[in-house]
Formats: C-alpha cells, structure tokens, sequence
C-alpha cells in the first residue's frame, strides 16, 4: 500500500515539473490523481496491518537513505491530506480558469499537495525536514502569486520568517532526539532514553516548530497575511490541510518519539490551546475581510484540537486515565477532520463570492442569496458546522472535547482541577463568539440588500466549485449524523498512540455515541436530525394551515428603518460593536475617534474606529525593530579598513583558540 500512496506522490511531482507544459488540462490532472490517493489512503486506513508498513528507498544522504512508514496515525492524516487535496483541485478546475497568471500557479499546486503527503509518510528526521521545506516553499509561492500587490509582498515575507523558524525549531528537537548517537530514524528515536530535561526541551521546540506552522498564539501572525493573498484553493488547502500536518508532526513527536512527559507539558498544551481558541475568534469578529475573518477562526479551531490534545497529554501522565485520554485524543482528532471538512467549504464558498463580486469586504456584499443560492445554501452549511450547530460535525467533536473536559476534576492533583475548568470556560466562550462571528459573516455578505453594484449584478459560480462545495456539505452532514463511524475510524490511532481507544460505537442503535457512560451523557445524530426535520415540516405545515387564505396587502416589515437605501442596513463594524465595546479597549486597545465640525461648519462629522494589534506590537515589532538596527549598525563592516578587517579576523582566531583551551 505505501508503494501506492508514493507512486501517486510521484505522479503529482511529475505534473509539478510539468505544470508549465499541461496547463489548462493541469487541474483535471492534479483532481484525478488527488482522488486516486484518496481512494487510497481510505483503504490504507481500512485494511492496515498489524504492523506498520515501512519503506527505504536510495534517495538523500547517501548513508540514510528515506524512510518511509505507514501506520495509523499516518494513514488518518493521509485521508485528510488527500481529501483536502482531491476538493481543492475540484475546485480549482472552474475557479483556476480566471487566474490571471495561472502559470504562477500549475507548477507550485502539486508541489505542495505531494509535499504534504511526504510530511505524512516521512520515518527519518532527514526525509521529514526536507518534505517539511518543501511544502513551506512551495506554499509561499502560491502566497505570492499576486507578487505585485504590497500587501501579499508583507504576506509572503512574513510567511517565510515563520516558516524558517518553524524548520529551525523542528531541526534542533530532531537534534535533541538523535542523542548522542545520531541516528536520523524515527525507530532508533523511539528506542533512545533521552534524559528528562533533553525530553522536556525537545518537545517545547517541537511546540515551538509545529506551533508556528499550524498557527498556535502568538505565533500565528502568518495566518491572516497569506491566507487572503493565495488564491481560494491554496487557501484552503493551507488551512484545511497544512495546518493539520502541523498537528499531526506535533503528534508524533509527542506520542509516538518520546516517553510519557510531564504533566505540566500538557497543561501548557491544553492554556495554549483554550487562549488561541478564544483570541482567535475575537480577531475574527473585528474583521471585515472574508477571507481574512477566515484565517482568524482557522487559529480558533487549531487553539480547539490543541486543547484536545493538551487533555489527552494530562490525563496520559496522570497515570490509569486511559479512557479519559482516548477520548480527548478522539474529539482532537475528530476536530482535526471536521475542520479541514468545513474550513475549505468556507474558503471555497469566500472564493465563489470574491470571483463573483470582485472583493472580499463584506462591508460591500448583501443580497448575495438572491444572486448566487447554492453558493449561499453551501456557506451556510459551513457555517452552521463551524458554529458547532448539531446534527453538523462540529458539534460532535466540539461535544467530545467538553466530555474529556468533565473528567478532569477527577484528578488529583490541583494544576489540572484549576485548568482543566478554566479552559473549558474558554472554550465555551470560544464556540458562542464563533455562532456570533458566522451569523456576521453570513448576514453580512448574502442577507440584505445589495450595498454594491457588483452584488447586484453578481452571478452563481462554476460548476465544479459547486460540486466541490456540495461534496463538502454533504460529509459535513454525514460526519455528524454518523458519527460513531467516524469515531470507530480513529480506534487505531488511539490504540497506537495511547495503548487504549473509545469503546466501540457500532453495536449502539441508530448511530448513537456514549464516550462514558449511558448514564453519564450520550447523543444521537440521527434522531436529532429527524426531530429537527420534523419540527420543520410541522411548523412550514402548521403556517401554510393556519394561514388566512385571503389576500392581504400591507407594507413590508423594515426592521425600524424606514429609509430604503442599503447604507441603512446594518454592517460588519456595527453588527461587532458589542463585541468591541467589551473585548476591544483591553485587547485590540480599541478607540474610536469623533471629529465634529464646528458650529456653521458645512463638513460632515467622522468617526473612525481605531483597533491595534497588540500581539504584533507585542511579540514582533520588537524583534523586528531590533533585527534593523543590527543590520544598520552591521551595515558598516562593509565600508572598514584592510587593517581593521585583519584586526576582526585576529580577534575572531584568538576568541576560537581560547575557546578550545576551556574545552581541554
């Protein structure tokens, strides 16, 4: 099976050096071969053996080799990699025709989609690294595809910078793993016994590495730049797949390449995860761009899996947990399918109104059901799956994650009975604030009337990104109706990574889940789907019965707003002004700025709304402050004397020997 899953990874680095030769057929091309691996990585996932495939093939270091391994959590991401991979090129079969420089494009596409499969199968710190760069170039160059636009100029640059500091932290935890004998293979890792202390340090730079690429706070700061400036189905493809990669390096290094750590590990894990979450959502409320309001709820649902996995760390080093950590690990994992599910649904369906309109403002849409209705009907699926709505998915994973929650006052120690509940206050905040978020950004962009010209006259999208969009929608559905499928699914990775898995949900009538105990909580998907159909039915039915069957004429209800022009309308800024009434003076240092003409005066009076991020200013404008008065003041080397040149060189050959004296 792994010769399989890497033969299609050669096919997609085939049509990547031959993307400027396929062109328009390239799409159809990259979305065959995304299905195929697919098709793939489900039977892999189906028909695994008892013990996991492994590979070596005579490629990198001449005395390494690559290594290749398939196991269950490799084959899980492997079904999330390809299934992102398989409705991006969908999707962008309709949506790539308008690009303006699709040459920028086809090369870098599958590029990125077999270097994210690598990541995946990767069984060495050599191969791994060098996939991992891999899918980070080519990444960036996508971000780039609008290379004469400042902003994604910014975007780029600042993606890079993490990107570099994600490998360097990757490479020293692979460093501190090898040990002293230096073995670059993952099997020898899980052998060696490194010190505690080593341990600790390896997995906070793993933290650190995975972090940055899957966009943990503060160091998601590349999310909201690239995001907007890739095309849709990179962006969907960065955030619905990328992201989970990132998960899924941090998995296995956690889980699978080193000892048990300590407890305290995952309590920093799980506060990571329940503050990302939190400031995640409210970074998205104060947007106005579509796709940009995206990427900040992306860091929510990272900051949601993170606190997953946090528990499942906590409840492993308690020690006798293992049905508490299997099923936080399951909800992770869950959350990990279901974003990557309604993320790209939702970029996809952001794509579909920026080709259509012209613009990613929100602030100039409305009306948009009208113009483009299953564009809508998909958006709005998405967004009930992401506002963790049942009987969608997010509210099953979402739903899980609170029931591993419940289970922490059992332990004994007080680090986690303090925690634990504070982040499932956080996370409940999370999930109201992202209901809010997506009824602004729904409302918003396709109710109303049209507040821009474009909107008027918009027309439904292509086909194919409505099919991609449709397939979506549908597993959304599926994943949350069926639920103990799914989490059947992930039995293996629990096992492999824990020694324990959820009980078994298939034997349960009608779809049922019970992550406890019966007595405790359970829920069903599919009865909850039938009573809300039936409600709905009975109450259209009921108003169609009860209704006067005269005809009767009266003015249209106008919300209290008599003026029938569009600016009356409410907007993104005002429909968040609660929110940035509260969160805003302490977090975004909000203020609002009032200019009044004089009395007599003709002018018009302004208000602006003044947002900050205090995270950037926090964490980055340092750094970036301090890396440009060292290069000024380096600046000056190039302009020295021979002599003092030679005195540097000197100065340097004394400062070495010295240094080799203190080693004897």
């Amino acid at each position: 099976m792994i010769l399989i899953l890497l033969a299609g990874t050669a096919v997609l680095l085939a049509l990547a050096l031959a993307g400027a030769v396929v062109k328009g057929q390239g799409r159809s091309l990259y979305a065959i071969a995304s299905f195929v691996a697919f098709l793939s990585a489900i039977l892999a996932l189906i028909s695994l053996p008892a013990r996991p495939e492994t590979l070596v093939l005579p490629l990198g270091l001449p005395w390494l080799g690559w290594h290749f391994r398939l196991d269950p959590l490799s084959a899980f991401f492997l079904l999330v990699v390809d299934l992102g991979a398989a409705s991006s090129s969908l999707f962008a079969i309709g949506y790539g025709r308008h690009e303006a420089e699709p040459g920028r494009v086809l090369p870098f596409f599958p590029l990125f989609l077999a270097s994210l499969q690598l990541v995946v199968l990767a069984a060495d710190a050599f191969s791994f690294l060098f996939s991992w760069e891999l899918m980070s170039l080519a990444s960036w160059a996508l971000v780039l595809v609008q290379h004469r636009d400042h902003e994604s100029i910014r975007a780029g640059y600042v993606y890079l910078v993490m990107a570099l500091l994600s490998g360097l932290a990757l490479l020293l935890s692979f460093g501190l793993l090898a040990g002293a004998a230096g073995s670059y293979e993952f099997a020898a890792m899980r052998l060696a016994h490194p010190a505690p202390g080593l341990a600790v340090l390896a997995l906070l730079l793993a933290l650190i590495g995975t972090g940055a690429k899957a966009g943990l706070v503060p160091l998601h700061a590349w999310l909201p730049l690239a995001h907007p400036a890739a095309p849709s189905q990179v962006s969907a493809l960065m955030s619905g797949v990328m992201t989970k990669v990132a998960v899924y390096a941090f998995l296995r290094i956690a889980f699978g390449l080193l000892p048990v750590p300590p407890g305290w590990i995952g309590l920093l894990v799980l506060a990571l995860g329940g503050i990302t979450s939190v400031l995640g959502v409210l970074y998205a409320l104060m947007q106005h761009d579509l796709k940009r309001l995206l990427a900040y709820h992306t860091v929510e649902n990272i900051g949601i899996i993170f606190i997953g996995i946090g528990l499942a760390m906590v409840f492993r080093a308690a020690g006798g947990e293992e049905a508490a950590a299997a099923l936080a690990l399951t909800a992770a994992l869950f959350h990990v399918l279901n974003h990557s599910l309604f993320k790209s649904l939702l970029f996809f369906g952001a794509g579909a109104v920026d080709r259509a309109t012209g613009t990613r403002d929100m602030e100039r849409g409305g009306g948009l059901i009208h113009r483009m209705p299953q564009t809508a009907f998909f958006f709005l699926i998405g967004c009930a799956a992401i506002s963790a709505l049942p009987p969608l998915n997010g509210f099953v994973s979402e739903w899980l994650t609170f029931q591993a929650i419940l289970l922490g006052p059992g332990l004994p120690e007080w680090g986690p009975k303090i925690i634990i509940p504070v982040a499932g206050a956080l996370l409940a905040l999370a999930a109201s604030l992202a209901a809010a978020c997506f009824v602004k950004a729904f409302g918003i962009t396709f109710l109303g009337r049209p507040r821009s010209r474009e909107a008027a006259e918009a027309a439904e999208t292509d086909r194919f990104s409505l099919s991609a969009m449709g397939i979506l929608a549908v597993l959304c559905f599926l994943a949350g109706i069926f639920p103990a499928a799914v989490i059947n699914a992930f039995a293996p990775v629990s096992r492999a990574l824990l020694g324990a898995a959820m009980p078994a949900q298939s034997h349960l009538p009608w779809g049922t889940i019970i992550p406890v105990a019966a007595a405790r909580s359970s829920y069903d998907g599919s009865a909850i789907f039938l009573l809300i159909l039936a409600v709905t039915v009975l109450a259209i039915a009921g108003a169609r019965h009860l209704a006067a069957h005269a005809v009767r004429r009266a003015p249209a209800w106008d919300c209290g707003f008599p003026d029938p022009r569009p600016v009356t309308q409410y907007t993104a800024t005002s429909f968040a002004e609660p929110i940035r009434r509260v969160f805003g003076p302490v977090l975004f240092g909000a203020a609002s700025i009032v200019r009044m003409p004089p009395p007599g005066a003709t002018g018009p009076a302004q208000i602006k709304n003044v947002l900050h991020d205090r995270l950037w200013e926090m964490f980055y404008d340092p750094v970036a402050i301090a890396v440009a008065r060292l290069a000024e003041a380096a600046n000056h080397l190039q302009f020295l004397t021979i002599r003092r040149y030679l005195f540097f060189v000197f100065a340097a050959l004394v400062m070495l020997l010295f240094s080799l004296a203190l080693l004897q």
